[in-house]
């Protein structure tokens, strides 16, 4: 693209050469000649200055600098953005390969691509554009909307619903049973699972992140919401709109997150547990309580961020205020001491 037409695309004004070719994206660090790249901050310009790139992205304070080509807008980070999504390729339609399997009874709407060792089984929906990489398989009366991308070897259990525009990473499995089982005395009893999984618009499930289908009704993941890898969300669980869980995060049953909720790493919920919209919980924490909304919570068990820094604080003082109570033990000591014998001498008298 020439830096013109970067410029119309995101609105900025062009500093430079407007028939400059680019052909690429990269940080400032490593952009080449032929790359563009952008710079958040005013502070970056002698770092832009040393730099190898072809062009830069900046804000409205971000100085001139001779010889350099710069793109002017009022948030460069977000139009940098921009820029990367009009570089992304879209990958053609590749049809069906000819290693895959797809059901008589799957139906596959326009401009569809299945990879080789696909499944596609019976009853199955495929919307518009979707893409279905190689080895992923695609149970029985599942639906997937427009615009989805399965990627390889993930797995779309009977019964589960895709909205449109989801991602599903390599491994991820959407629709494995709950983990339910009743005690019945000298063994675990298996609880049939029965229920199903619905997966809203716009949400992205990374790589061996598991959704765990309802016992009874269906486990719910909210529109836009985006879950990392490895993330576990058991079975009955209901996720509301835009909520991010971070890498090895996971939900027991019957848990529900309000809108916009961030889970941390390795943060854990309990079963049961209601968690009210803007929540946050920090890495490592363990919530085992319902939550008002716009809550912070760290630490096991989870409470409010603010009492725990004051705990640590406390706790940091602890080596200090242990030194001071055995100072103060030891002069105790000595007045009892000087007590005893006061009293002793008294009596004498």
């Amino acid at each position: 693209m020439r830096l013109r037409e970067i410029a119309k695309l995101i609105d900025a004004e062009c500093i430079g050469d407007p028939d400059y070719p680019i052909e690429g994206l990269a940080s400032v660090d490593y952009a080449g000649p032929d790359q563009i790249c952008y710079a958040e901050s005013a502070k970056l310009a002698g770092q832009v200055e040393q730099a190898g790139a072809g062009a830069t992205v900046v804000g409205p304070d971000f100085p001139e600098l001779a010889g350099r080509n710069l793109l002017r807008v009022e948030k460069p980070k977000l139009a940098f953005l921009r820029i990367m999504e009009s570089f992304a390729e879209v990958p053609a339609c590749d049809g069906v390969h000819p290693q895959a399997y797809v059901a008589e009874t799957a139906q596959l709407g326009e401009q569809v691509s299945i990879g080789p060792n696909a499944t596609v089984l019976g009853d199955s929906r495929i919307g518009n554009r979707s893409r279905i990489e190689g080895g992923a398989y695609i149970g029985k009366g599942v639906t997937i909307g427009e615009d989805c991308r399965i990627e390889a070897n993930a797995t779309l259990l009977d019964g589960v619903s895709l909205g449109d525009r989801c991602i599903i990473h390599a491994g991820a499995v959407i629709g494995g049973d709950g983990f339910g089982f009743e005690w019945l005395g000298d063994h675990h009893h298996k609880v049939p699972q029965l229920g199903s999984v619905a997966i809203e618009d716009d949400v992205e499930i990374g790589c061996n992140a598991c959704v765990d289908r309802a016992t009874l009704g269906e486990t719910r993941v909210g529109a836009g919401s985006k879950l990392d890898n490895l993330v576990q969300v058991a079975h009955n669980d209901t996720l509301g709109r835009h909520v991010i869980m971070a890498g090895q995060s996971g939900l027991a049953g019957s848990v529900t997150l309000g809108n916009g909720v961030v889970i941390a790493g390795q943060a854990a919920v309990s079963d049961h547990v209601t968690l009210g919209d803007g929540v946050q919980v920090g890495g490592q924490a363990g919530v085992t309580q319902d939550s008002d909304p716009a809550e912070k919570l760290w630490g096991t068990p989870a409470r409010p961020i603010r009492r725990v820094f004051k705990e640590q604080a406390a706790t940091a003082r602890l080596p200090e205020l242990i030194r001071t109570v055995k100072a103060q033990e030891k002069e105790l000591a000595k007045l009892r001491r000087r007590l005893d014998e006061l009293s002793g001498q008294a009596e004498n008298k």
